[in-house]
């Protein structure tokens, strides 16, 4: 019962995500907003979600995993109360970087708890079911978000997620077994929140540099004050975390350079996938004219391919080691970028839909063998912090490719370019970065098997 636990959990945060999507074109509409900041009502949440991840997986592995886990689910779910009551981007904003803090810690310490506690043999298969919540969730979520918009307001979106909320830390106390922390007296007093602090900043800065304009009043990508900053904090977090005996993020985790690639193709993934999460309902909105409703249909077919492979791709991973899998998937997605971005303005919808399905198709096979390429020969006693810094790098290609993909969305359609070309062009910026993935996903090795 430890897999319906952690599902439960997931379908709280990821019905949360798939919702918001459809719920973007409204939310512009409603508040008045361009379209490079309606990309901060994903990137709000993001932020703190990427950068914590490392930090619940490290106190995880120190505290216990359960504890921390529970402790993320109450602390979304303040913030989905904050949205839900929200009537301007400001406090919007606020609810979502509280989402985000307790999200953060739902999916490192998901997969930590799997890995700790399935076999070798059978964990491929564990985190495919385990994953296969979010494309479930995709195929509802995204539906019952057009009705809610089209019929009511935007704001009641955030009410079936309290809903299900309502039931999740229940399940977690009653199926996960409480795991043992490995923390030393005064703890938290001793941990290495110089380096927690180091890493965040080394990722908001990135962000900020990328999209620069709300910051500091520069355009995006000028800023170099701020690319300045973000090299520098790189620098003093590998510097600080060497001369520490028990660092946040150990560094010998870089030696193994089957986690590195695992967790650089997952990032690509992400990044191509927010074509998809981010992208496609505006460019159903804008180009196609759709409503929520029929964007939440659409969002459903991409949904329901995921789900087809999402398991399979676990099980191939099982049989025939992670590679090409990965391989199959990163270069299905990057064809069908390069295939969005050959259609015509004019195109018709059902052209859309191959592109959807196939793209859900290559997503969902690549995902559980990078989760088990990533975790396979990773030491026990790191599996938290690992997970954690995994699951950073890989929601932080979705915040990348958020960001760079409205920045250059915004930039073309400030230079003229009719909205159809502006969306192709971004396309075919995302495809060339899932090409580059496929090529690094080809020199995976299986890991060795963990001691």
């Amino acid at each position: 019962m430890i897999l319906p636990a952690l599902m439960m959990s997931s379908l709280m945060v990821l019905a949360n995500q798939s919702m918001i999507g459809v719920a973007l074109p409204t939310i512009r509409t409603a508040l008045d907003a361009p379209i490079d900041l309606v990309a901060w009502v994903i990137i709000i949440y993001t932020l703190p979600y990427v950068t914590l991840m490392p930090l619940y997986g490290r106190l995880g592995d120190g505290l216990g995993k359960r504890r921390l886990y529970l402790i993320g689910i109450l602390v979304f779910l303040l913030g989905t109360v904050v949205c839900a009551l929200a009537d301007r981007m400001g406090l919007l904003m606020v609810g979502r970087a509280i989402q985000g803090v307790g999200a953060a810690g739902i999916v490192p310490l998901s997969m930590a708890i799997i890995s700790e506690r399935f076999p070798a043999d059978a964990r491929g298969r564990a985190l495919g079911t385990w994953n296969s919540i979010g494309p479930a969730t995709g195929m509802i979520g995204p539906l019952l978000g057009g009705l809610i918009v089209d019929h009511l307001s935007w704001q009641t979106i955030f009410l079936p997620v309290l809903f299900v909320g309502l039931f999740a830390p229940l399940a977690v106390r009653r199926w996960v077994p409480v795991t043992r922390g490995r923390a030393r007296p005064r703890f938290l007093h001793t941990f290495d929140w110089g380096g927690v602090a180091l890493l965040s900043m080394i990722v908001a800065m990135l962000l900020f540099y990328i999209y620069s304009k709300p910051i500091t009043g520069r355009e995006p990508l000028r800023d170099w004050r701020l690319l300045v900053v973000t090299l520098l904090s790189l620098g003093a977090f590998i510097l600080w975390e060497k001369r520490l005996a028990d660092p946040f993020v150990t560094l010998d985790l870089f030696s193994h350079r089957t986690f590195i690639l695992a967790s650089f193709c997952s990032g690509v993934r992400m990044f191509t996938m927010s074509g998809i999460v981010f992208l496609m309902p505006l460019y159903l909105a804008d180009v196609q004219g759709l409503r929520g409703v029929s964007t939440g249909f659409m969002l459903m077919i991409h949904a329901g391919a995921l789900l087809v492979t999402m398991r399979l791709g676990g099980q191939l991973a099982d049989r025939w080691g992670s590679r090409r899998p990965v391989v199959y998937g990163l270069s299905a997605q990057a064809g069908v970028m390069v295939y969005l971005g050959l259609l015509p303005g004019d195109a018709s919808l059902a052209a859309v839909v191959p592109g959807l399905v196939a793209h859900g198709l290559g997503a969902g096979l690549a995902l559980a063998p990078l989760h088990r390429a990533a975790m396979g020969d990773v030491p026990s006693a790191q599996l938290g912090v690992a997970a954690g810094l995994y699951s950073m790098i890989r929601f932080g290609g979705m915040v990348l490719g958020t960001a760079l993909g409205s920045v250059l969305l915004q930039e073309a359609l400030n230079r003229g370019l009719a909205s159809a070309a502006a969306y192709r062009l971004v396309f075919w910026f995302i495809a060339g970065v899932a090409l580059w993935g496929a090529l690094m996903g080809a020199m995976l090795r299986e890991p060795e098997p963990r001691g």
